[in-house]
């Protein structure tokens, strides 16, 4: 019994546990449809992708800890699921915190979308000026994932890799993607660079002849606080016949590609002034298409949100892309990818 207690105890050790969430709806009014559209609509996630999520952590001993986090896409306008009805369409993941760094399994971001996101929009992929619109990173999003962060060192360097299991019965290299990003974060600056390669041979049956479609894409993303203002700035590089971001309705994003262009180059600047409780955000964004078409476009966005607390804040943003030779980019935000190419947006955010 003497040895059966202590075990008992510590199978029984409780775990920090979080419940979290996030509301945002927003009245989005879009021009310059393609097809038919509607013109002026109440959407949810604009800012953000609205969601409730749960996550935990328990100490294991000596530093280490197991965490994780399972987080559904909830769409406020009409309380359906988002990612297509996924219940845990966000994220889903388990893994291993430790002074060697965080390894985690399962549904995650990939690199370069949390570069782009996190590191060079200054509108954080939200609003009427999200850098997605224009800028390439496949899908935000892969399962069947192992992803590694290390821990930050005292330099400001840190590091992930990331690697995602095809799971095709018919070849390994079918969906499968890998990445990795380098870093620095120290004081004012913080610099990324990242890349990433999504391989998708179309061979549904094992017998068909395979068809490339696979993508890469690298990144240069930063930002840098000067005080009165931080600045921002990207820049990217997109090849592939899948480099765009994918239509997450087919589970392999293989052929419902948005905005064609296999071979093209992303330029970023941008900035977010906060006055008090209110802040400016602007940024420019210009795709050079190199392939023959010739399809350039040019995003340029402005917006503000006014925060009346840390959770709860109104925001407004306006975008318009320029599309050249027939290109056809849309004014999208963090939920929607727009049908118009010039959007307006006014919102509310709540977080919990």
């Amino acid at each position: 019994m003497a040895l059966i207690a202590p075990l008992t105890a510590a199978a029984q050790a409780p775990s920090a546990v979080e419940v979290y969430g996030v509301v945002d709806a927003g009245v989005v009014a879009e021009r310059g449809c393609q097809g038919d559209c509607t013109r002026t609509r109440l959407d949810s996630g604009v800012s953000t992708g609205s969601r409730l999520g749960v996550r935990g952590r328990e100490d294991l001993g000596n530093g280490t800890a197991a965490v994780y986090t399972l987080e559904a896409g909830v769409l406020g306008d009409t309380g359906r699921s988002d990612q297509n009805g996924r219940l845990f369409g966000r994220q889903a993941f388990v893994g291993l915190d430790s002074p060697l760094g965080l390894v985690t399994l399962g549904r995650q971001y990939n690199l370069v979308y949390e570069a782009l996101t996190d590191v060079a929009d200054p509108f954080h992929g939200g609003m009427a000026g999200s850098a997605a619109n224009l800028v390439g990173y496949t899908t935000k999003r892969y399962d069947n994932t192992i992803k590694y962060k290390s821990p930050r060192s005292r330099s400001g360097l840190l590091g992930s890799v990331i690697y995602s299991f095809g799971e095709s019965p018919y070849n390994n290299k079918v969906n499968r993607a890998y990445g990795a990003t380098l870093g620095y974060e120290k004081g004012p600056v913080n610099l990324t660079l990242t890349h990433q390669r999504k391989e998708n041979l179309l061979d549904a049956t094992g017998t068909t002849p395979p068809v490339d479609q696979s993508a890469s894409n690298s990144l240069v993303a930063a930002n840098v606080d000067f005080g009165r203002f931080v600045g921002y700035a990207a820049y990217g590089h997109s090849k592939g016949d899948g480099s765009m971001q994918w239509d997450e309705s087919n589970p392999y994003g293989a052929v419902a590609q948005r905005d064609f262009s296999t071979n093209s180059r992303d330029v970023l600047v941008g900035v977010a002034v906060p006055m008090g409780a209110t802040t400016f955000l602007a940024s420019y964004i210009h795709k050079d298409d190199r392939g023959l078409a010739d399809r350039d476009a040019n995003q340029l966005a402005v917006g503000a949100s006014y925060a009346f607390s840390k959770r709860t804040n109104v925001y407004a943003s306006f975008a318009k892309i320029q599309n050249r030779n027939g290109a056809g980019y849309t004014v999208g935000n963090a939920t929607s990818r727009g049908s118009g190419d010039r959007a307006i947006n006014v919102g509310l955010k709540h977080s919990f």
